[in-house]
C-alpha cells in the first residue's frame, strides 16, 4: 500500500501545487497557459517520439488493446448520454457532452505520468499505442455526434460529411501529439538507436513532460470550477472514475491482455476527464457548466479512484 501511495499521491500533489500557485496569486493563470502549450507542443511529443522510437513491439498486436479500451469507452459514453437525456431530460447536445465527459480521459497530461511511475516503459508503450488512435477516434466521434445532435435540436443545416471530416483531419495532421507519434514510428522503422547528444537532449526534454504537465493541469483548474449541473456532473464523474476503468478492466481480462498492458489501460482510463470535453463544449457553445464541473470533480476525487485501481492492479 505504501508503494501505491508513493506512486499515485505525488501525481495529484503536483496538480495541487499548480492550483495553489494560481489560487494564491503567486503566478498568473496565463503562465499556466504557456506551460501547457510547452507541454502539449514540445515535451509530450518528444516523450511519445522517444517511447515509440525505442519500443520493442515484437509479438505485440495493437488490435486487442484498442478493442479493450474502446469497448469500455463505448459503454461509458452510452451510459452518460442516456443519463443526461432520459434521467435528467436534457437535449441531445447535452447527451453527447455527457458521454464525452464520462469517457474522455486525460491520457496525456495525467495518464502518461501515472503509467510511467506505476507500470514503467512497457506501460508507456501500451499507452503510446492507444494514443496513436485515441485523439482521432474521440474527436471524430464527438464532433460528428454533436453535429447530428445540433441538427436534431435546432434544425441546423447538415454540414457535408466530407467537409466535416476534412476539417477534423486537417486539425489532427497539425496536432503535435500525432506528429510526435508519427516521427517516432518512422524513426523506429529505420532501426537506428538514439545516441549521443541527440539522445541526451531527447531524454532531458522527455523528463520534463510529466511534472510540467501535472502542474499545468493544476494551474488551469481555477478557470473551470463548479458551475452548475452538479447532479448530472456527479453522474458523469462516477461513470468516468468507476465505470470506465471497470469496463476496460473486464475487457482486458476477457481478451487476455498481459498484466502490464492491462494495468496501463485501466490506470489511464481511471484518471480525471480531459480538457477536450470543455473544448468541445466551447466549440459548439453548449454545456460549458457540465464539462467544467466534471473536470473539476474528477480531478478532486481522482486521487481516491486512481489509488483504488492501483491497489487492485499492482
Amino acid at each position: 500500500m505504501s508503494d501505491i501511495f508513493l506512486n499515485v499521491v505525488p501525481v495529484f500533489l503536483l496538480i495541487l501545487i499548480g492550483w495553489l500557485i494560481v489560487r494564491i496569486g503567486y503566478l498568473k493563470a496565463t503562465v499556466g497557459d504557456g506551460l501547457s502549450d510547452f507541454v502539449f507542443r514540445v515535451a509530450v511529443p518528444v516523450l511519445l517520439f522517444r517511447t515509440i522510437a525505442e519500443a520493442d513491439f515484437s509479438g505485440s498486436s495493437p488490435w486487442l488493446l484498442w478493442v479493450a479500451y474502446f469497448s469500455g469507452v463505448a459503454v461509458t459514453w452510452g451510459l452518460g448520454h442516456f443519463a443526461a437525456t432520459l434521467l435528467f431530460g436534457r437535449d441531445a447536445r447535452i447527451g453527447v457532452l455527457a458521454g464525452v465527459s464520462s469517457a474522455f480521459a486525460n491520457n496525456v497530461f495525467i495518464g502518461l505520468p501515472l503509467v510511467s511511475r506505476n507500470v514503467g516503459e512497457e506501460g508507456l508503450v501500451a499507452l503510446s499505442i492507444l494514443l496513436s488512435v485515441h485523439l482521432p477516434v474521440m474527436m471524430i466521434a464527438g464532433t460528428v455526434l454533436m453535429e447530428r445532435a445540433e441538427r436534431k435540436t435546432n434544425g441546423k443545416a447538415a454540414q457535408s460529411p466530407l467537409r466535416l471530416l476534412r476539417g477534423i483531419m486537417r486539425n489532427l495532421v497539425r496536432n503535435p501529439l500525432v506528429i510526435g507519434l508519427a516521427l517516432g514510428a518512422l524513426y523506429h522503422l529505420l532501426g537506428t538507436p538514439l545516441g549521443g547528444p541527440v539522445k541526451i537532449v531527447v531524454d532531458q526534454i522527455a523528463a520534463v513532460a510529466a511534472p510540467a504537465a501535472l502542474i499545468s493541469i493544476g494551474m488551469a483548474l481555477d478557470k473551470y470550477g463548479l458551475s452548475g449541473n452538479l447532479g448530472l456532473a456527479g453522474v458523469t464523474t462516477c461513470l468516468k472514475l468507476v465505470v470506465l476503468p471497470a469496463t476496460v478492466f473486464a475487457a482486458c481480462h476477457l481478451l487476455a491482455l498481459d498484466h502490464a498492458w492491462t494495468a496501463a489501460l485501466v490506470l489511464t482510463s481511471s484518471v480525471p476527464t480531459g480538457v477536450n470535453a470543455w473544448l468541445i463544449a466551447n466549440h459548439f457553445n453548449v454545456g460549458h457548466g457540465l464539462a467544467s464541473s466534471t473536470i473539476t470533480l474528477t480531478t478532486a476525487l481522482g486521487v481516491i479512484s486512481v489509488s483504488a485501481w492501483a491497489f487492485i492492479l499492482l
